[in-house]
């Protein structure tokens, strides 16, 4: 999941949009994603969080997460799951598998391929790095500048590997890492190249997802560098903007979002300009100026500016382009919450992008969950409804 640091983005970015030039700009017509020669077709799913990853103990894992979770999900119309997994969960402190967590992934799997769902197993976080260390107060990644951290690295994936290439290359797919955050983009390039020579040297024909660095955000895909003339890559993008509005009152962002107690709007600007100024008053602009769009006149034209650097990447390469995370809180006012994702998935489906919402069960789900309880799960059927564009 999403989550800016403390940090200047409009210079990496490279790229601004006033709010006048985002509302003349009309939606692409609809296109279709490119095949990928493995088969591994993917259109529509869900994130199957807080189970294999981020597990923060809402409740036993073998109840957060059962076959009859798959089975719903399946007979919701999701084509598939993307399944985070961390190194925390299924490898001890001392390096060594712990079987039952693998067990459990293992069963998704087979529940999955039972209900004719493919998989996405996404390698969420390692011990050397993590996509929000700088806003929770974990030790500095150290994946980008420690060799004997990149080779570990590159050992987790060979050991999931040797336990997943048993399975279809239609069926299961890799992600090699959620959310990278080098400070130098060409060291998660050069983790990306390592990764698909030790993935291709035994796995030739598996897809495998791939996400440009700075959490995947769709400006950053032009400087994402993949193995030339292999079709079976999947480009993704993760989208959370604005951050003012899909993370309302959020405990774990920074001060701006997290401290603005409302209101929030949508569609148009999530704020009006005077009361952006007077939030923003407090603290140091070269370091929220990510926040800067919050006044930006969103809705679907903005949204297809948003991702065209992402679409332009995928159609130059020839490559299907996936929205692997995605999501809103509920904190915000109920209509303005679901505008939000009709638009959103409607830009989604009318470029041919692929996606996973953010998430099954969660702060963000389409299953209701409600503080630290453990449920079965309601669903939001309005949710899921806008979710499928009915």
């Amino acid at each position: 999941m999403l989550l800016l640091p403390k940090l200047l983005l409009a210079s990496v970015l490279g790229v601004v949009v006033s709010a006048g030039a985002v509302a003349a700009t009309a939606p692409a017509p609809a296109a279709a994603a490119p095949a990928n020669p493995s088969g591994f077709a993917i259109h529509r799913g869900t994130n199957l969080s807080h189970w294999l990853s981020q597990d923060f103990g809402w409740a036993p894992r073998e109840e957060w997460t059962t076959e009859n979770d798959i089975r719903y999900i399946a007979s919701l119309g999701f084509d598939h799951v993307r399944l985070p997994v961390d190194e925390i969960v299924l490898w001890k402190e001392d390096g060594s598998p712990d079987e039952k967590a693998f067990g459990l992934l293992i069963s998704a799997l087979e529940w999955c391929r039972a209900a004719k769902l493919r998989v996405i197993v996404d390698l969420h976080s390692v011990r050397a790095h993590h996509f929000n260390a700088a806003n929770e107060g974990m030790t500095k990644n150290t994946l980008w500048t420690d060799p004997a951290a990149q080779a570990h690295f590159l050992d987790l994936w060979r050991q999931l590997s040797s336990r997943l290439v048993k399975y279809p290359n239609d069926f299961l797919a890799y992600e090699i890492m959620n959310e990278p955050t080098a400070d130098d983009f060409e060291d998660w390039n050069k983790l990306v190249a390592r990764s698909m020579e030790f993935i291709r040297s035994v796995e030739p024909g598996r897809v495998v997802v791939i996400g440009a660095n700075l959490w995947q955000i769709p400006q950053m895909l032009p400087k994402l560098k993949v193995p030339a003339g292999d079709k079976n890559i999947i480009l993704s993008m993760h989208t959370y903007t604005p951050l003012l509005f899909t993370h309302h009152k959020a405990g774990w962002v920074p001060a701006p979002i997290r401290d603005y107690p409302g209101p929030v709007a949508y569609p148009g600007p999530i704020v009006d300009a005077a009361t952006f100024a007077k939030l923003m008053a407090a603290y140091p602009k070269d370091q929220f100026n990510f926040l800067d769009n919050s006044t930006d006149n969103w809705g679907p034209a903005r949204f297809r500016v948003e991702f065209e650097p992402a679409i332009a990447r995928a159609k130059e390469l020839g490559l299907q382009l996936y929205c692997g995370e995605f999501g809103c809180l509920p904190t915000v006012p109920r209509a303005s919450r679901l505008a939000y994702y009709r638009d959103l998935v409607g830009v989604f489906e009318a470029n041919g992008i692929a996606w996973a919402n953010w998430e099954y069960k969660g702060d963000f789900g389409i299953a209701e969950w409600h503080g630290l309880k453990s449920l079965d799960g309601a669903p939001d059927v309005q949710l899921i409804d806008v979710l499928f564009q009915r």
